[in-house]
């Protein structure tokens, strides 16, 4: 488990917005392609959510109780099977709801089972209890993380967002260094491109981002040196 919270921790309060509730995060990486699942949770209430678990369950559940967090919900960000290959087995077995992608992830969703024979990885169809649009917003603990529709990687791809920290899970739209892959069916390499220029950026260069594989960075260091999005490369 590799916490995060030193890029995160107390950003509310540099921010001088009181009385505003803390987060932390944790990356729990899985399956054979090492995605980055992260454990959130609000300190004040240390109910949490993990965000993209998308196997290694048992790995998943000893981070949870290292933490000491309650989990109250999975959320997803978009449909391929390293993202959510587990996400029905695990909500199933723990009893949780589970939120996002966008709808138009469900074309990924309904295919889990035979990705899974693909690429070695376990996979099970499920239907999310709530699908997330733009605009919309999710709890965790008293915690509360906007919601942005970023296709491109897939159609139904999501985004949260946490304002006070400035901290987004970005999946796999953004990578440091580098942009999501739109090769798959179903991509589309300028909505790709639209979404981080005119969804992300806006968010602010000083705002730290989780993307879905690799190491944590912040938009205003994509902004500089990524040769796909980069204010250079768009100019």
């Amino acid at each position: 488990m590799i916490a995060i919270n030193r890029h995160i921790a107390l950003m509310s309060e540099q921010a001088n917005i009181p009385n505003e509730p803390k987060m932390k995060v944790a990356l729990l990486p899985v399956t054979p392609l090492q995605q980055n699942c992260s454990l959130v949770w609000c300190t004040e209430t240390m109910k949490g959510a993990l965000v993209d678990p998308g196997g290694d369950l048992d790995k998943l559940k000893a981070g949870v109780a290292k933490a000491g967090v309650e989990l109250e919900k999975i959320l997803i960000t978009h449909g391929h099977i390293d993202h959510c290959g587990e996400a029905g087995v695990l909500a199933q077995e723990l009893s949780l709801p589970i939120e996002g992608p966008h709808e138009a992830d469900r074309f990924w969703i309904s295919r889990l089972d035979e990705d899974g024979r693909k690429y070695g990885i376990r996979g099970q169809v499920f239907e999310p209890d709530r699908w997330l649009d733009d605009g919309d917003q999710v709890t965790v603990g008293n915690l509360t993380l906007d919601v942005y529709h970023c296709p491109g990687h897939t159609p139904g791809h999501v985004v949260f967002h946490h304002a006070p920290s400035k901290f987004a899970i970005v999946g796999d739209v953004l990578f440091q260094g580098s942009i999501g892959r739109t090769d798959f069916p179903m991509g589309n390499h300028q909505d790709l491109l639209d979404a981080i220029v005119q969804k992300l950026w806006p968010l602010g260069n000083d705002t730290t981002f989780v993307p879905g594989h690799g190491p944590v960075s912040t938009f205003g260091r994509e902004r500089q040196s990524n040769p796909f999005v980069g204010d250079a490369a768009l100019a």
